[in-house]
């Protein structure tokens, strides 16, 4: 595989995408592999993120979702979901004064059920924070799940006793609204599945699986992906 500066150099040929999305699938099993606590994957996989979110930045991304807790993780055995939220609350204390002066708004996505209060404060202190950057906007869906996404913004609607609406308008009634739908959507670990993730926005996204786990995803393997999509032809329905 060519560099990363190399890479740049020829997605930057075309337009880029402008919304990528990610499923970062894998962590559990790189962990394994290794013969190492479940939660070290997860750690690892914050660091691949940070990675991620840096040559967004340098490649002038406006928007980057990621897939960080699913409403359905709450199955998973022993503590790992509440492993997994301390570890996203303690990522966000650690990164959210660098992400902030890189330029970078960071909001988050999903419910609030079952969050604890203080994880709560964090996410609606950082998006306060980074509100008014001009860089790329991050979006982590934490206990996201596309079906409640879709059910909540349709309870909202009866609650404004709307009687009518149009496919534009339901858009403003998700979590990602005032962001366009993902272009690009990434998902590691092998699996070719969505899993629930952003089922609404991304009808008409790309798609890109592949084998590595997600604590080993690379720059150089996210740009190859940009590249893949830069060579394809969407016609959205059309001819």
């Amino acid at each position: 595989m060519k560099s990363k500066s190399e890479l740049i150099l020829a997605l930057k040929r075309n337009p880029l995408p402008q919304h990528i999305a990610i499923i970062m699938d894998g962590n559990g099993r790189w962990a394994k592999s290794k013969k190492l606590p479940r939660i070290k994957g997860h750690f690892e996989g914050t660091k691949a993120l940070k990675r991620i979110v840096q040559v967004c930045g340098d490649i002038g991304l406006n928007y980057l979702t990621i897939y960080a807790f699913s409403t359905e993780n709450w199955k998973r055995p022993n503590n790992e979901p509440r492993a997994v939220l301390t570890l996203i609350e303690n990522t966000l204390m650690k990164e959210i004064r660098e992400l902030h002066e890189n330029n970078v708004v960071i909001k988050f996505i999903g419910s609030r059920e079952g969050i604890s209060g203080s994880l709560a404060k964090k996410m609606d202190n950082s998006y306060e924070m980074t509100r008014n950057n001009t860089g790329l906007h991050l979006l982590v869906a934490v206990n996201y799940g596309g079906r409640l996404e879709i059910v909540e913004g349709i309870n909202t609607l009866l609650k404004e006793n709307v009687k009518s609406i149009t496919l534009e308008d339901f858009s403003r009634y998700l979590y990602t609204k005032n962001a366009p739908d993902p272009d690009l959507l990434i998902r590691t670990g092998g699996e070719m599945r969505i899993s629930n993730y952003l089922i609404w926005q991304i009808a008409y996204s790309e798609m890109y699986f592949t084998k590595t786990l997600w604590p080993d995803f690379s720059p150089e393997e996210f740009l190859q992906a940009i590249i893949d999509f830069q060579r394809r032809s969407r016609r959205f329905g059309g001819v």
